[in-house]
């Protein structure tokens, strides 16, 4: 999602923001900041694992506003929006594991002696 995504609607914003979709009437401008907030910078969040859960919403969320803008085609010329909802839906429901930011703030939490 960054390199493909993210990263080309960050250095590209002037190009991208005349011909973006405009989301509930938010305005072009707004709605791709939105998209690149959540393409971009969440997307790094879940990559190092921190807050991985809150990070992963916007992310389900853009898929979701994906999938309504290209008439909600599930399989063919944008599945990849559907591989993408459904790895969100399930580091959404299983979390971001011992392995991650979120994991060693767990154990340290759990493991501190109580004063």
């Amino acid at each position: 999602m960054i390199p493909s995504h993210g990263y080309a609607k960050l250095t590209h914003f002037q190009d991208f923001k005349t011909d973006f979709v405009d989301f509930m009437g938010l305005g072009m401008e707004v709605s791709l900041g939105l998209a690149i907030f959540a393409e971009f910078f969440c997307s790094i969040l879940i990559i190092i694992g921190l807050g991985t859960r809150l990070a992963v919403i916007p992310l389900i969320f853009t898929a979701l506003v994906i999938l309504s803008v290209h008439n909600w085609e599930l399989i063919g010329e944008h599945e990849l929006a559907t591989a993408f909802l459904i790895g969100y839906l399930a580091i959404l429901i299983l979390g971001s594991g011992d392995y991650s930011l979120d994991g060693l703030i767990r154990k340290k939490t759990t493991s501190a002696p109580n004063q």
